[in-house]
């Protein structure tokens, strides 16, 4: 009768700490993106815990496909490397509404963190992300204008192609509906793809 009790005790016990392992175990487990480029791939690990409107918008976008064949547009060395928004040609792509801004996460800006871009509304970023080469204090919440920009991941592996893609040489190009931008790659950098790892 004791025997049979501890058991019976032994068992449920067991089943409780399976149950908390799993629970746990799926807690964290952030998601992580797959980005193939032209000059290489990298993965980027995603904090839903602390950025999950953001991270909830950047996957609906990963999903659809809305990244594949889009292109870096704007790189600057020394600062960031900024794309996910236009096509080669230069020809911005429609997307879904802005979300809000979680910029008082506590994440910082720094090298090889992924944010949100925006307008100089807070509340404005759509698509577009740029990731940091280099630590960017003047970007965390507040900045100068108050808000700072949303940090919502980190550059995990592949960091040698975040490298290769910020020494890109740049040109001031002609873009439909923008008459020119500056900080564009001479020779596109494409996303080829974007994918939810498992």
């Amino acid at each position: 009768m004791r025997n049979s009790s501890f058991c019976s005790y032994r068992a449920v016990i067991t089943a409780i700490a399976g149950v908390f392992l799993f629970a746990t175990g799926i807690a964290q487990a952030e998601p992580r993106v797959e980005f193939k480029t032209n000059q290489g791939g990298f993965v980027v690990d995603l904090d839903s815990a602390k950025a999950p409107k953001t991270v909830d918008n950047f996957l609906k976008y990963v999903q659809s496909g809305f990244y594949n064949g889009t292109i870096f547009h704007r790189v600057i060395d020394g600062f960031m490397i900024q794309g996910g928004g236009f096509t080669p040609d230069l020809n911005q792509k429609l997307t879904n509404p802005p979300v809000v801004s979680e910029a008082q996460n506590g994440l910082k800006n720094q090298i090889y963190t992924i944010a949100m871009a925006r307008t100089s509304d807070p509340d404005s970023a759509t698509a577009q992300f740029f990731i940091n080469v280099r630590d960017n204090q003047g970007l965390d919440f507040p900045n100068a204008m108050g808000n700072g920009y949303t940090v919502f991941g980190k550059v995990i592996s592949g960091t040698q192609t975040i490298d290769r893609i910020r020494k890109t040489p740049t040109m001031v190009a002609p873009a439909p509906k923008f008459g020119r931008m500056a900080d564009v790659p001479s020779t596109p950098v494409v996303i080829e793809s974007a994918t939810v790892l498992k």
